[in-house]
């Protein structure tokens, strides 16, 4: 039976596995074992509960976070760009294959005050060297580039998802 987040219900060791991993990982050579000796499961049934949770929605994705502050990359730029609508696919795919994007997305404009549809994080050194991918990006685009800015980060916040709680 098929489902997704919106109609998924966790069983308790579903349950245990979401809070045990909500703050990462175990940092080891074989982080499901040390889960599955943890929670009383075996290796590949944490596989098979996070497989399940990825292809249904409840869990987004399982990656590194780097803290991009500790790597020595002290501007960040959140590039906002106006490109045309049909446009926004294409580009958007291959501005983040770049490989000096963390992330990005495309959000609907909201006129006159914020024109920008699509958005991409861009990290570096220092803002010089974030001006010059920026630049990057503008070639990338050409003309269908209509205008876009740089936001820079001024404080780092704590990121945490969705926490559960007894």
């Amino acid at each position: 039976m098929s489902t997704n987040a919106a109609t998924y219900v966790p069983d308790d060791a579903d349950r245990r596995l979401i809070k045990a991993t909500q703050v990462g990982l175990p940092l080891c050579r074989q982080p499901y074992h040390a889960l599955a000796e943890a929670l009383g499961l075996e290796p590949p049934d944490v596989q098979a509960r996070l497989r399940r949770m990825l292809a249904n929605g409840v869990i987004r994705r399982i990656g590194a976070v780097p803290n991009h502050y500790a790597l020595g990359f002290r501007a960040n730029g959140m590039s906002v760009w106006d490109v045309p609508d049909d446009a926004v696919a294409d580009v958007g795919s291959r501005i983040g294959a770049l490989d000096f994007v963390s992330h990005g997305y495309c959000r609907p404009r909201h006129p006159p005050e914020w024109p920008y549809n699509l958005y991409a994080m861009v990290h570096g050194r220092d803002r010089g060297e974030v001006e010059k991918k920026i630049e990057t990006i503008a070639r990338l685009l050409g003309p269908r580039d209509r205008g876009h800015k740089v936001l820079y980060s001024t404080h780092i916040l704590k990121k945490t998802g969705l926490r559960l709680v007894d």
